[in-house]
């Protein structure tokens, strides 16, 4: 070791000393105050990114009418920046501004009803006296109409600046609302009917369960379903054909307000594939304003007899000559077909006629019996009551409903008997075959074919538009 190296290091001087340690500490302190080099680095890319100020108000501006016209939230030009606070506070101040939500008066009130309330409780939760909801009942006739609450409804009310009720608004439905409005003589009632668009919507669906949870599962309301069953019902057993992967399209009305559905009207045209077998209908008014429906080419889908007068129903004992009666336990002719369904099930008649007896009938129990011109009769059993305006006597139509499912008489469960004669004679009603009603006339058939070809060709193409998509 040399005499150089041995020295010991040079001592300083005490303020010298103190000067580096408060350099230090500003160090230290310029470090935690001002943002890092990786912050910077950020905040560089985000300028070359907006370019010039005058571009990116231009940019904002073009994002908040988008946002207004969408009503979606825009997408921020900050993306790709790292979550941080920071960050964070500069993309809130750099991003558009959402779009404002319209502010209510201060005089006005809003109010859900809810279960249990009444027009007194709802004027209350807004700071109105009992004595105004007598006013406001007292004030027109129609003004009762609000006191007819549905639960979810909404209330909304105007008041003066001393409180006092100037104007109540309520939306009863989709398509109607009602109002009161305060004046000199008091209250003044309106309501106001929207009218609805009508436009015609498809639906496809295919039978994998029953048809009515595959109907629903594509789409088409129980109503639609129902009326659907009735249009294919002379040709279509509902109670036995149907089997797994039958299909079905319908076109029909559908009546929309402000872009939302609100209502359906009835079926334009319906194609029905059962057991491989294709029927058609298409919806006709003719000159005289009568309505019906008819296949494809013209013929008329009504016939003299529909083929199941219960929709849905499960046969559960058919036509025979030699079975054993499950109550009386004997061989006894079963002379009709047994269609079992719940309690209350609607029973329709088979065809137009003159009910011959509405009333009990022994075994039978309460018992509906149609004369269908001079050749044919048919017999309903079993029921739990009779429709109104159904007595003997009384005429009906075919479709018309006549009574109940019910297990009067000799019965072990709720059903309906169903008998047919022909000239006085027992026939099965299920290999009965029954007769076309009248096709279009020949002077119409022209209007006609104008009307069905479009609607057939409509179900061909959004068939096959919707089976694409589903290959996809």
């Amino acid at each position: 070791m040399t005499k150089e190296s041995s020295k010991a290091p040079p001592l300083y001087p005490k303020t010298h000393l103190l000067a580096a340690s408060g350099i230090a500490a500003l160090l230290s302190l310029a470090l935690l105050v001002f943002p890092s080099s990786d912050v910077e680095a950020k905040k560089t890319t985000l300028s070359l990114e907006l370019e010039s100020p005058a571009e990116q108000l231009t940019q904002d501006q073009d994002a908040a009418e988008a946002l207004q016209a969408t009503n979606e939230p825009a997408a921020s030009p900050f993306a790709q920046i790292d979550n941080s606070e920071q960050d964070t506070q500069e993309t809130a101040q750099a991003a558009p501004a959402p779009v404002a939500e319209e502010k209510k008066a201060p005089n006005h009130r809003e109010v859900i009803v809810a279960k249990g309330d009444t027009l007194s409780t709802l004027f209350e939760k807004v700071g109105l006296p009992a004595t105004s909801v007598h006013e406001v009942l007292a004030s027109d006739k129609q003004a009762k109409q609000f006191s007819q609450l549905k639960h979810g409804q909404k209330l909304e009310f105007e008041l003066s600046p001393d409180g006092q009720l100037t104007n109540l608004h309520s939306k009863v439905s989709d398509l109607e609302t009602i109002t009161l409005t305060k004046n000199d003589k008091g209250f003044t009632f309106n309501r106001i009917t929207a009218k609805p668009t009508v436009r015609s919507a498809y639906v496809h669906g295919v039978i994998n369960s029953s048809l009515s949870q595959s109907a629903a599962r594509a789409g088409l309301s129980h109503s639609l379903t129902m009326d659907m069953a009735s249009v294919f019902g002379y040709d279509v057993d509902f109670a036995q054909d149907i089997r797994q992967g039958d299909e079905f399209d319908v076109i029909y009305e559908q009546k929309v307000v402000n872009g939302k559905a609100v209502g359906n009207g009835p079926i334009l045209s319906a194609r029905f594939t059962n057991r491989g077998k294709t029927y058609t209908a298409v919806r006709y008014t003719n000159k005289q304003g009568n309505s019906s429906y008819y296949t494809a080419d013209g013929n008329s889908m009504r016939k003299a007899f529909i083929r199941t007068p219960v929709d849905f129903a499960r046969i559960s004992s058919k036509f025979s000559m030699g079975r054993k009666h499950p109550i009386l336990n004997k061989i006894r002719a079963h002379k009709g077909v047994d269609y079992a369904a719940p309690r209350g099930t609607p029973i329709k008649a088979a065809g137009d006629g003159k009910v011959l007896l509405a009333g009990r009938r022994g075994g039978y129990g309460n018992t509906v019996i149609i004369q269908h011109g001079n050749t044919y009769r048919t017999l309903y059993g079993h029921m739990q009551g009779f429709a109104k305006g159904v007595q003997t006597g009384s005429n009906v139509k075919q479709g018309q409903v006549i009574g109940y499912i019910g297990t009067t008489g000799l019965s072990t469960g709720p059903h309906l008997h169903y008998e047919f004669q022909v000239n006085g004679v027992h026939v099965d009603p299920l290999g009965q075959k029954v007769a076309m009603a009248d096709p279009i006339s020949k002077a119409e058939r022209a209007r006609f074919l104008a009307q069905s070809q479009p609607l057939m060709a409509r179900m061909d193409q959004e068939k096959a538009t919707q089976l694409a998509s589903s290959k996809r």
